[in-house]
């Protein structure tokens, strides 16, 4: 489906964001953008479990953010979770609250791919896109960094620091002296240290900042006299020596020192002062381009079917050296069996159809670990893996359904009862057996149907005769369903 208006949201740890945007073409004109600063990771103890104040302060800019967004449709809203929601132990609990406030799925995502929506969306507002980028952005909870050239990126790094854990850390109650700043410096270039070598190694032309403390420390600089254009070394030794003059950021006297960066100003200062040192930086400029607009271009890509996600896919059959045909077999049949069960899911882009095909294709790939219980292989490497496109909870999803396409259906307990996924598992258990000769042969004549408490599978008698491997195996696949509580009645077509 083509939409005229798409919308992301972003789950910062310092920040929530919505950006609304008009589709011309291949291009996105942003109309509407809103900030909540809820300070998430604020809220975040020391055994990572998020308090309900800082939970309270986030699903209320989820609910404001949902007025704007009524009326638009599922497939034209795509909202991403950061670093305080992918450490923190009630996340989930959280998440269910924040999804029926904003109205939309929320995806937690991986630092890597945070990384990588965050270069493409500061990609699309270069000047140069052909020059090699340094483009790092320093959010509440982590620090991303990215090498990149047009729209591609070379290097994805993301680590956990950010200016509202720094702020907390080492600056409580907001006073700022010699030595906790200095100790704050020090810790960011410990951090820095462990990928500083391959970014150098890598080389850039020139160095971009994005997002908010980027953004609040290029107005300190520019409006006070400090930097003609950017972020500068010397301009940032100035601030610096304002901060430590003043004792505390509420202290300062500067102009475009806006209220709600004043509390994080000391973490986020640190952070960019250790990485101008680490990355031997003079200059960096600024680029409105950011996670939220990465994600808008990302969503307008699964449209155009130009879908990282499939690249991806690709991707690991390849560097599992898959067996592409047998792989080309069962995902053939058990897409039949999904249409036959779920007409709607004929649809082009249709997103269960997508996922079962997923799954299918790249249900063998731990065979490269170990033949023997490859499936469980599979699994460990679909749920941690670096996966560009795919949310951890996409990774999840693939994982479990690779995990239960073999052996003991008890596996596939995870589930719960979600009709969706028994659905998909069925499809992709059922296309597994009857491709088990791993040849070209055509599998026997089937049709599939629900019945009240599980699935009917009706095969060509005469296929069956030949194939008594096969119809053993799905005998037994019959009491699986029934070892569940599920059921799986077999019939022999005339």
């Amino acid at each position: 489906m083509a939409y005229e208006l798409i919308a992301a949201v972003d789950l910062g740890s310092n920040s929530f964001r919505l950006q609304v945007g008009r589709i011309v073409g291949n291009q996105i004109y942003p109309l509407d953008g809103f900030k909540e600063s809820v300070r998430l990771a604020a809220g975040l103890s020391s055994d990572k479990y998020l308090d309900t104040v800082s939970q309270e302060r986030g699903l209320e800019a989820l609910a404001r953010f949902a007025e704007r967004l009524r009326g638009f449709d599922a497939g034209a809203v795509r909202a991403v979770a950061t670093n305080t929601l992918r450490v923190a132990k009630n996340a989930s609990a959280f998440l269910e609250k924040a999804e029926s406030a904003l109205g939309f799925p929320i995806e937690v995502i991986a630092g890597r791919e945070e990384a990588r929506l965050i270069y493409l969306g500061v990609a699309h507002t270069l000047a140069r896109p052909e020059a090699r980028q340094l483009v790092i952005d320093i959010g509440g909870g982590s620090t991303e960094f990215i090498i990149g050239q047009n729209i591609d990126p070379v290097r994805l790094e993301s680590l956990y620091m950010g200016c509202v854990s720094f702020s907390l850390r080492f600056f409580p109650e907001g006073k700022v002296d010699k030595r906790s700043f200095k100790e704050a410096e020090l810790a960011a270039r410990r951090e820095l240290q462990a990928i500083v070598h391959e970014f150098r190694e890598a080389g850039w032309d020139e160095a971009i900042g994005s997002s908010g403390t980027a953004k609040a420390l290029v107005d300190l600089l520019e409006l006070n006299g400090w930097s003609d254009h950017g972020l500068t070394r010397e301009g940032l030794e100035k601030l610096r020596a304002a901060l430590l003059d003043a004792g505390s950021a509420s202290r300062l006297k500067l102009e475009g020192l806006r209220p709600d960066r004043v509390p994080v100003l000391p973490g986020g200062l640190a952070i960019m002062s250790a990485i101008f040192k680490e990355f031997g930086l003079e200059r960096m400029i600024f680029s409105e381009g950011a996670l939220r607009l990465g994600v808008l271009y990302d969503l307008l890509g699964r449209y155009h079917h130009d879908d990282l996600r499939e690249a991806t896919v690709n991707r690991f059959m390849q560097r599992y050296e898959v067996d592409r045909r047998q792989a080309g077999r069962v995902a053939h049949t058990a897409m039949a069996l999904l249409n036959q069960l779920v007409p709607a899911s004929r649809e082009a882009g249709h997103p269960d159809a997508q996922f079962l095909v997923w799954a299918a294709r790249m249900h063998e790939i731990g065979i490269s670990v170990a033949h023997s219980s490859y499936h469980k292989h599979s699994a460990y490497i679909l749920a941690n893996a670096d996966m560009p496109g795919f949310s951890k909870r996409d990774q999840a999803r693939l994982s479990r359904l690779v995990l239960a396409h073999r052996g003991k259906l008890e596996r596939a307990q995870p589930l719960r009862g979600e009709a969706v996924e028994w659905t998909l598992l069925f499809c992709l258990r059922i296309a597994v057996l009857l491709h088990r000769s791993r040849d070209d042969r055509q599998p026997p004549p089937y049709d599939a149907e629900f019945t009240r408490n599980g699935f009917q599978v009706t095969l060509g008698a005469e296929g069956l005769n030949v194939l008594p491997m096969t119809a053993a195996a799905l005998e037994d696949e019959a009491l699986q369903w029934s070892g569940i509580g599920g059921e799986l009645k077999l019939r022999r077509g005339t």
